[in-house]
This record gives structure tokens, C-alpha cells and sequence, in this order.
């Protein structure tokens, strides 16, 4: 007999109606740790690890190509009285003001978060589907996205100290145009692990996870991105009936998911920046909707799309060379392992 799709032994013999429901309860028992053995072994797969290297190698590249403009994204979103509100004149203002080294200042940083952090969730997430998502089943926008919105959580939870950490090595001598914020650049940092001394010390552990809280909604960020992805990915595997689309239409797809999240989430993103940098204690006591409040009361509605030129520009190119390299390298290690690719069903 096949339950749950695992082949269960039963030999069917008479019984009186007292031994019955015994028998029943055994074999319900039996059942549910087979079940229990196979989602574990479903979590724990090469096939999971990997898509988590790749995701991990594909955010690198991405994210070496493009540094630049995440750097110039960042500067937008916290530098308030900065006057160059576009990407290349920011860019062309840094390195006037502080070397072609201050478009590259905290590389090793953000490259180190986010190689984890892509690596935690590419896991969770393709681990979460294969365990939530059999093989016979059919997959839904709706599962991608609670999928998405879950893997993000584990995420953010593992990963905020770090991304805290990145932001204040960006900024540490960086020439910001706010005054008030200039002491906090003045603050040196040997390296990753130094900062996250200097935190705990100055601001108690609790400071490591600065943002968390606008982190965890922003978890709906990859959640609508992972969906919209999947989504336009199975509708051209079906329009082209094969498993493996051109490296083109993964830039594409990977772009046009990455655009809509960011559309979408972006306000929460600029709180998200300001509240990582530390600068203001104000802020950093304040709920989001409190802060949001706040950056429109004292600088207008625009405050809250602060950067997002550059943050598009940004996150859409890396976002779409990630998607591009991370297919490729899973596919290819698939061929090496002998994995054929399958079709998404219909």
C-alpha cells in the first residue's frame, strides 16, 4: 500500500473489532514517522545545498558588479542634506571627494552578509518546497509566496547583525553632507568582527539587530520577488516546453521581479537603512510607523523614496545577473551530478 507517498507493507488479516482500532493507530503511527524521516531527508538534500551555493556565488558576482551603486543607494537614503539627488552624480561626488576606494568602501562586508545570507535563504526556501511541495504536485503563486515570506523570516533573524555591521564599515569615513551624522563616520573599525564588538560594547547586544523589526516586513520583499519569479519562469517553461530558459530570459524574468518587490516594499527599505546606521537615537526608539511619520513630517512625502532611482537601478541589475549566474551554476552541477531537469507541472 502507498500512503503519503511512501510504500507501507500491510498484511490484512481478520481481527476482532477490539484489536481493530489498535492495529489502525499502529500503522497511523508507523505512517507519520515515515512521513517525519522523508520531510527531514527532504530538508537535508545535496539538491538543496545546491541551490544555496549557487544563490551564494550568483549574489558575489552580482553584487561586485553593481557595488557601486549600492554604495550610492546608501549614501541617498541616510545623507539628508546631501544636493546630488541622481545615482551618477552621487557616484562622481564620492569619488571626488574620497577616492575611486570610497565607491568600494565596506566590498568585503556586504559581500560576506550577503553571500550568507543568499545561502540561508536559497536553502530555506528550496528546502521548504520540497518538503511543502511534492513532486506531484502543482505549484501557486500562493505557496511561493508564503514560502518566500517564511524563508525571509529565517533570514532576517540569522542575518540582521551582519547587515548592520555592513552599513556602519560603509560608512565609516565616509563624507556625509548632514552634520549632525559626521561624528558617527569619524568611528574606526578593524573589520567584521571588531564592529560587532564596538556595538555590543557601545550600544549592548540588542544593537546587533537594529531594523530587525521593518526587516522582517520587508521579508515580504524576496516573498513577492520569489513569486513573481517563479511565476514568469513556469509560464515560459510551459510557453517553450523546456525546463532550461536562455540566459537572457533569466535576466529578464529576474529584473521584472526584482523591480515590482522593490516598487513595493521600498519606504520600509529606507527606515530599514536609516535605523542600521545608528545615527539617530530618535529613530531608533520610535516604532516604523512612527519613524515613517516622522521622515514625512520633517521632510515630505519624497523622504520616503529617497534613493529608489538608485535602488532600482541597483537591485534590479544585481538581482537579475544573481538569477542569471545562480540558474546556470545549479544547472550545471545538476548535469554533473546526472540530475535531468523537469518540466513545472501544468
Amino acid at each position: 500500500m502507498n500512503i503519503g507517498g511512501y510504500p507501507v507493507p500491510v498484511s490484512i488479516r481478520l481481527c476482532s473489532s477490539a484489536v481493530a482500532p489498535k492495529v489502525e493507530l499502529e500503522l497511523k503511527n508507523g505512517v507519520t514517522k515515515m512521513i517525519h524521516a522523508g520531510a527531514l531527508s527532504k530538508l537535508f538534500s545535496y539538491s538543496n545545498l545546491v541551490h544555496a551555493v549557487s544563490g551564494a556565488v550568483g549574489s558575489v558576482v552580482a553584487i561586485t558588479v553593481f557595488f557601486p551603486l549600492d554604495t550610492a543607494r546608501t549614501r541617498l537614503q541616510i545623507d539628508d542634506q546631501r544636493e546630488s539627488k541622481h545615482t551618477p552624480q552621487v557616484i562622481g561626488d564620492i569619488i571626488k571627494e574620497e577616492g575611486i576606494h570610497g565607491i568600494y568602501r565596506g566590498w568585503f562586508s556586504v559581500v560576506s552578509s550577503l553571500c550568507l545570507s543568499n545561502f540561508v535563504y536559497f536553502y530555506t526556501y528550496n528546502g521548504l518546497k520540497s518538503v511543502f511541495i511534492g513532486p506531484g504536485e502543482k505549484a501557486a503563486p500562493s505557496k511561493d509566496l508564503f514560502l518566500g515570506f517564511v524563508s525571509g523570516i529565517v533570514n532576517v533573524l540569522m542575518t540582521t547583525p551582519l547587515w548592520v555591521v555592513n552599513t556602519r564599515i560603509k560608512l565609516q569615513g565616509a563624507k556625509l553632507h548632514t552634520k549632525k551624522y559626521e561624528e558617527h563616520t569619524t568611528q574606526h573599525y578593524k573589520g567584521i568582527w571588531d564592529c560587532l564588538t564596538k556595538i555590543v560594547k557601545a550600544e549592548g547586544v540588542l544593537g546587533l539587530w537594529n531594523g530587525t523589526m521593518p526587516s522582517l516586513l520587508l521579508a515580504s520583499n524576496p516573498a513577492i520577488q520569489f513569486m513573481v519569479y517563479e511565476f514568469i519562469k513556469r509560464y515560459f517553461q510551459k510557453l517553450f516546453r523546456t525546463p532550461e530558459l536562455s540566459g537572457f530570459l533569466y535576466f529578464v524574468i529576474g529584473a521584472i521581479a526584482k523591480a515590482a518587490a522593490t516598487v513595493l516594499t521600498y519606504p520600509l527599505q529606507v527606515i530599514q537603512s536609516r535605523l542600521r546606521a545608528g545615527f539617530s537615537k530618535l529613530e531608533s526608539t520610535q516604532s516604523i510607523l512612527q519613524n515613517l511619520h516622522h521622515l514625512v513630517r520633517t521632510q515630505g512625502i519624497q523622504a520616503l523614496y529617497k534613493g529608489m532611482e538608485t535602488k532600482l537601478i541597483q537591485t534590479v541589475l544585481t538581482a537579475a545577473l544573481m538569477f542569471l549566474t545562480y540558474e546556470k551554476i545549479a544547472a550545471f552541477i545538476f548535469r554533473l551530478m546526472g540530475v535531468a531537469p523537469t518540466m513545472p507541472k501544468r
